[in-house]
């Protein structure tokens, strides 16, 4: 796309959009003008929703990559290029919904008690402890660890900062970490002290350490994050202070967790129930 590639980052970056969303909605468009060959200001309604009926039919791309792929298409042709864009022609494609895989407790647990090196223990506790994105874990720095508040300051998407919980466990490993590596601007380095540590190698300590604890569920770092949240519900916490714990923009995100625990089954109580010394209404 050349310079218009270099356009839509630009304005991708003014809107202040995250650096994994602008890499993400660059590589969905690339593969969108490589797809027809041809310049994406020679391509209108007609080609978009090929493209779509494409990635849904024959490439049988996930949802995920349907939904990135529709709303790069729709940030570059409304803000890049300027044109109207009509969601009667181009429809957003309906996402079903997909329960995240969850660990209990005892499995949790069961992961810091294999996961032998201290820096990685202490990376997957602080993780779980606040609810942490990989990304927001990453950049980290050891500003962000507030004891006598006995919260953690968070980075989030789209620079929305907040916080949430710091355990008094994650604390008291984090101080032991502390002792033994000093880090410098990042609370978790690299292989370099001046970098913060991969995402990527966080990853493959949280498979290991699954594999090592004998789970079998398909879970992954964010996992901890989904595990949080539901642990948190409950105990009987507030869904709204999950919301904020979490950084969601809505309560409808974090409703999902309502799902998983079935809280809002449980102990939910019929209004008739609630109208017994009513006495002409007792069967």
């Amino acid at each position: 796309m050349g310079k218009l590639s270099d356009q839509m980052k630009m304005d991708m970056e003014l809107k202040n959009l995250s650096p994994r969303t602008i890499e993400c909605y660059l590589a969905r468009m690339k593969d969108f003008t490589l797809h027809f060959g041809r310049s994406p200001t020679e391509l209108g309604d007609d080609e978009i929703r090929q493209y779509l009926y494409y990635l849904k039919k024959e490439k049988q791309a996930s949802q995920a990559v349907i939904n990135q792929s529709y709303s790069a298409l729709k940030f570059f042709y409304q803000r890049t290029l300027q044109r109207s864009w009509n969601p009667l022609r181009i429809p957003r494609s309906k996402t079903g919904r997909r329960l995240p895989v969850v660990l209990s407790l005892k499995e949790v647990e069961a992961i810091f008690a294999v996961t032998h090196n201290l820096k990685h223990r202490a990376i997957l506790m602080t993780i779980y402890s606040g609810g942490l994105r990989i990304s927001e874990a990453v950049h980290l720095k050891a500003t962000d660890i507030d004891s006598s508040r006995m919260m953690i300051r968070v980075r989030g998407k789209g620079d929305k900062d907040r916080y949430t919980l710091l355990g008094k466990r994650t604390l008291g490993i984090l101080r032991v970490y502390w002792e033994v590596y000093r880090p410098g601007e990042w609370l978790f380095y690299g292989r370099k002290p001046a970098e913060p540590i991969s995402a990527s190698s966080i990853q493959r300590v949280f498979k290991k350490s699954i594999r090592k604890a004998g789970i079998r569920k398909a879970a992954t770092v964010h996992t901890l994050r989904h595990s949080f949240a539901t642990h948190l519900l409950q105990r009987g916490t507030d869904l709204n202070y999950i919301q904020r714990f979490l950084g969601h923009s809505t309560a409808a995100t974090t409703s999902v967790y309502l799902h998983i625990t079935g809280k809002d089954l449980s102990k939910v109580i019929s209004p008739i129930d609630l109208l017994e010394e009513f006495e002409g209404l007792k069967v």
